[in-house]
């Protein structure tokens, strides 16, 4: 074979490869971040073959050492990455020759760089996965210790970004914790169906070899190995879920960026955030721009589009493997990349943040918000809840007029409006009482947040207890 075709499939051609088509074509430049998931991969691929009598001790050892030489000299920064050699695979299978001789050629013996490559993205996702989790847990973790501080802290709950009825800030961050509590869900059973072998189906039907799969998933720490050879060479489903997970997670993020945006803005002025999750103004001095809260919501849409990215690499893709696949890579690695430095920063973030008390509890008693807890009072004493919402109603437009909250009317201005109304209505009428009366599961109660924030702990912890 020449120089100009030193390839692992050169045999077959007459002619080199064009420049631009070598470099076109080329992966390494990206693929090389698989180097130790590839080199996991081999070793394991090569004890499989001593065991099954393919390979003789002597080789299998000879391989294994000069791999492990190989990472050692990837993670030194020494290894010399060829754009011509291809890929991750080809440029370590040739530097494992080159140093001992033909045994490196026959670690490629019952496999294919389809499966091989399909083994270690797996392998990657699945290491990843595992830090994702970590990082995760560490976030619902401040969050939920976050939630049980504030469980008293009173600050207006919101729909339509209009005041709607008193909360308190525990309850508000349980509600964030809900939504990471799914996605933590939707992870750990990601990586159930990323953890299946592909290596053995070689380029699509299998090895004539007599090789065990079994021995090789279980050395690679694999659940199983795949069970059809042409669907686990070419299928990348399991990139597509996590992306899923990871686009519902930035979604999740980006409303609690949102809301920390504007409760961070003066005219909130809910929170503090650490100046170290912070930035300045470059012209006006007085600013503290919340940047971590606006890159992650920016970085959102980035996601979004690697999961429509793989969506549309795979929509059209006949069985089995095809050089598409090839572009999986880029996204999927700047996804995962993506999600582990906006769970870093929200993890290091949430426990950090400033609640400014007395603010949030006088917006909350800015619009009316103990509205409803009138109209219950109303029903509670006879009245018919629709002439109970009127009554409000006509109270709140009188308030309006006024400039007074409802807490702030005396007895005589509000029984202008019902003669059922009598003292004990300012009970209700007040913060305090109006998320007291909140007292059940999934209520804003204080009793109740403590509650909900022990629970989450040790849902957290079976989760955990059973991945």
């Amino acid at each position: 074979m020449s120089q100009a075709t030193n390839q692992s499939w050169g045999g077959r051609f007459s002619e080199p490869t064009d420049a631009f088509v070598a470099r076109f074509t080329a992966s390494v430049n990206f693929d090389q971040r698989l180097a130790r998931q590839d080199i996991q991969g081999s070793i394991a691929h090569a004890t499989m073959l001593a065991g099954v009598g393919v390979l003789t001790d002597e080789e299998r050892d000879a391989i294994i050492n000069g791999l492990t030489e190989i990472q050692g000299e990837i993670e030194r920064g020494e290894f010399q990455w060829s754009v011509p050699l291809e890929d991750v695979h080809m440029n370590i299978e040739a530097r494992l020759t080159d140093k001992i001789g033909i045994t490196g050629k026959k670690l490629h013996t019952g496999r294919s760089r389809n499966d091989q490559v399909a083994t270690d993205i797996r392998l990657f996702m699945r290491d990843e996965i595992d830090v994702i989790d970590v990082e995760l847990t560490r976030l619902r973790e401040g969050m939920i210790e976050l939630a049980e501080r504030e469980a008293d802290t009173i600050m207006p709950g919101f729909t339509h970004l209009q005041t709607a009825q008193p909360v308190t800030f525990g309850h508000h961050l349980l509600a964030w914790q809900e939504m990471l509590a799914r996605d933590h869900e939707r992870l750990l059973d990601c990586r159930k169906r990323v953890n299946v072998m592909p290596l053995g189906s070689a380029a699509l039907a299998g090895t004539t070899y007599p090789i065990d799969r079994h021995v090789t998933a279980e050395l690679l720490g694999f659940d199983r190995p795949a069970e059809n050879s042409l669907d686990a060479v070419s299928d990348r489903d399991f990139a597509i879920e996590f992306t899923s997970f990871a686009s519902i997670l930035l979604m999740h993020l980006s409303r609690m960026s949102e809301e920390l945006v504007l409760w961070t803005s003066a005219q909130f002025n809910f929170i503090d955030l650490p100046d170290r999750f912070c930035t300045g103004s470059s012209i006006m001095p007085q600013k503290k721009n919340p940047d971590v809260p606006e890159l992650v919501r920016g970085k959102t849409g980035r996601v979004y589009g690697h999961l429509m990215a793989l969506l549309t690499l795979m929509k059209s893709q006949p069985l089995a493997y095809n050089k598409d696949n090839q572009e999986d890579k880029e996204p999927l690695f700047d996804a995962v990349d993506t999600v582990r430095d906006c769970l870093k920063a929200f993890a290091d973030m949430v426990p950090a943040i400033e609640p400014k008390k007395d603010s949030m509890y006088e917006a909350a008693r800015r619009g009316f918000s103990t509205a409803t807890d009138l109209a219950d009072y109303l029903v509670r004493k006879g009245v018919a809840f629709r002439d109970a919402h009127e009554i409000v109603g006509l109270s709140v437009a009188y308030g309006l007029k006024t400039k007074k909250d409802l807490s702030e009317m005396t007895l005589e201005e509000l029984k202008q409006f019902s003669d059922i109304i009598e003292q004990d209505v300012f009970e209700v009428l007040t913060l305090e009482g109006s998320v007291a009366a909140r007292n059940h599961i999934g209520g804003t109660a204080p009793d109740q947040v403590r509650a909900a924030a022990n629970r989450a702990r040790e849902a957290l912890v079976a989760l955990k207890g059973v991945s």
